[in-house]
């Protein structure tokens, strides 16, 4: 095939590669949120959307359905241009892209939030798919912590602290988005952001009270020293760590 994107195929392609068993299928879920003065809105949309890809070519015989691009973003509405779903429409447009996706045939279904305030909403609509569709597999990587800390030591390898790494518009993502459309970061706009440390306690509050209470331009962390050939480095790691998990869980 030429493409594992199904918004890329026809229908007979898609149908052909479900008849030559290629019954699994890798959705990233997505934002349309601010990413600090220098990166576009898109930017975790972006991501989810190339950690999919490279996560379905490592399981082999899977395909990538369309990215979801925008998700629980409340925390960034400070900020102009973000756009943000309630918890339970996010949850709706799941529980459609499953139902449409077990209908034409696929076997496995498997979520990838690629923006914070979306995993705890993936977390709990996959848990409630399990018991509308028990007949196939419905898979999510929900460990936020856990992601960001593999990012974290994925720039750790290069000599970049966890802090400037950042979990949001430092160096890590800045990197990553460098590598993939490198023409949208604005560089001349650079500024550090929050560099302290980020656990549950941090997190909490930034999603119950907001991204300006750590954060004045939006940025966790520092991208000063972001660079296209580690952002490259932290995909390769990120989607490995991701299908590895996967696998395990099947």
């Amino acid at each position: 095939m030429k493409t594992i994107r199904m918004e890329d195929m026809t229908w007979p392609e898609i149908k052909a590669a479900l008849e030559e068993g290629y019954t699994t299928v890798v959705t990233a879920v997505g934002s349309t949120e601010q990413h600090g003065p220098h990166l576009p809105t898109k930017t975790d949309t972006l991501i989810g959307d190339a950690l999919a890809h490279r996560v379905a070519l490592k399981l082999g015989r899977a395909l990538q359905a369309k990215t979801i691009s925008t998700g629980c973003s409340d925390h960034h509405l400070a900020f102009p241009g973000t756009i943000s779903l309630r918890s339970d429409t996010l949850k709706m447009i799941m529980r459609d892209y499953t139902a449409s996706l077990k209908k034409h045939g696929f076997k496995t279904i498997v979520y990838l939030p690629s923006h914070g305030g979306n995993f705890a909403s993936v977390e709990e609509e996959v848990q409630a798919q399990r018991k509308i569709h028990p007949d196939i597999k419905i898979l999510a990587y929900t460990d936020l912590l856990k992601f960001v800390e593999v990012l974290e030591g994925a720039s750790g390898e290069f000599g970049v602290s966890r802090e400037e790494a950042g979990a949001h518009a430092g160096e890590n993502e800045t990197s990553i988005i460098l590598a993939l459309e490198g023409d949208l970061v604005k560089k001349d706009r650079f500024s550090s952001g929050y560099l302290g440390p980020l656990g549950e306690k941090e997190l909490k509050v930034i999603l119950e009270q907001g991204m300006p209470v750590l954060t004045q331009n939006g940025v966790l962390g520092d991208p000063s020293t972001a660079a296209a050939d580690r952002g490259e480095a932290y995909l390769e790691k990120a989607s490995v760590f991701l299908a590895d998990w996967i696998k395990k869980q099947l």
